[in-house]
């Protein structure tokens, strides 16, 4: 399929690694001038081609410059992917996790995409153009833990349908990917969260993983890829998808078992 996307412009955030790297590259293939933002410049992310910023978007400052310099070197914003997101340095538990932690997952989570969609809208306006807001399945099933991140996904899912019906009528189009399981370098981290979650339960690491799709009841039995949610954005970001909005759009095989 000719998704027609040679030539435009795109901000992808959380462009480092996983998901967001795999959507850089995905929409570079497909022949957009591309800038990618993280906190990290990793080397991956320079290899694809785009325009890389460093900037810190859990702040209202990194998201102004990552706007102002993504305009300076596109001249125009056309597509959006608010991807960049996290809450692994929450406890695990409501009672455990303080104020403090609470607004830092919800800055980096919710108001880095209302920040940066907000700054970038008077182009996607002009351009008539399309975001996609990064969500998770953990915003609808919320598993045992992670709450401020289940929360605050839950939230950046209801913005993509409010945005979609108060900026559809000037032409942007506004839908969510909510993945399940991904098998992205962070969850794969010996030193991450799911390393953390496999000691606490007494399991190797290698072990843990495997059993990963048992556990989260994906109906595939395997983990989702990076680039099979890229192929979902780049699809709904594109003209091919032009009647799709406000729509949330999981890729999760199967994990979600409801209507």
């Amino acid at each position: 399929m000719d998704l027609n996307l040679t030539a435009r412009t795109a901000i992808v955030t959380g462009a480092g690694r996983g998901i967001g790297l795999a959507v850089v590259r995905e929409l570079v293939g497909e022949g957009v001038r591309v800038v990618g933002a993280a906190r990290t410049i990793t080397p991956e992310l320079k290899e694809t081609g785009a325009f890389a910023v460093s900037a810190d978007l859990a702040t209202a400052e990194g998201t102004r410059a990552l706007v102002d310099a993504a305009l300076a070197e596109l001249g125009h914003v056309d597509l959006l992917v608010n991807n960049v997101g996290g809450g692994d340095e929450a406890p695990p538990g409501f009672r455990e996790t303080s104020d403090e932690q609470w607004l830092r997952v919800l800055d980096l989570n919710l108001l880095s995409t209302v920040r940066v969609t907000r700054a970038a809208l008077p182009s996607l306006v002009e351009r008539r153009g399309s975001v996609v807001n990064i969500s998770s399945v953990s915003g609808r099933i919320p598993p045992a833990g992670s709450v401020a991140y289940s929360v605050a996904k839950a939230a950046v899912t209801a913005l993509g349908k409010a945005l979609a019906e108060e900026f559809g009528p000037l032409g942007v189009r506004v839908n969510t990917v909510s993945p399940g399981v991904v098998r992205t370098p962070a969850l794969e981290d010996p030193e991450g969260l799911a390393a953390r979650i496999a000691a606490e339960a007494g399991l190797g690491f290698e072990e843990f993983l495997d059993r990963l799709p048992q556990t989260f009841g994906i109906t595939t039995g395997r983990l989702t890829e990076p680039r099979e949610v890229a192929a979902l954005v780049a699809f709904l970001l594109s003209d091919a998808a032009g009647n799709i909005t406000g729509a949330d759009h999981r890729v999760d095989g199967g994990t979600v078992k409801t209507v």
